[in-house]
């Protein structure tokens, strides 16, 4: 669901990337920024730097876990109990 205001800050770089394999168009829609792309982008581009992410293309804050975290194809592999390792 669209937010009905424009995110700034981290919300706006958590909503950027849950939407960044969808494209721009659709990460400023989402984000409350309709097809104002251009503001979306500064917007993004400040929050980034405001948090010291180093960021200069949407699909790089898709991060390596998030591509394990959509494959789903892996095994868990952990203790029967919390007492073994």
């Amino acid at each position: 669901m669209a937010s009905a205001k424009q995110l700034h800050g981290t919300d706006l770089v958590d909503c950027a990337r849950a939407n960044a394999k969808q494209g721009i168009e659709t990460a400023a829609y989402q984000c409350g920024y309709g097809d104002d792309i251009n503001t979306f982008a500064q917007e993004l581009r400040q929050a980034c730097k405001q948090m010291n992410l180093q960021v200069n293309e949407l699909s790089e804050l898709v991060t390596d876990q998030d591509m394990i975290l959509e494959m789903g194809t892996g095994e868990i592999i952990a203790p029967d109990t919390s007492s073994q390792l």
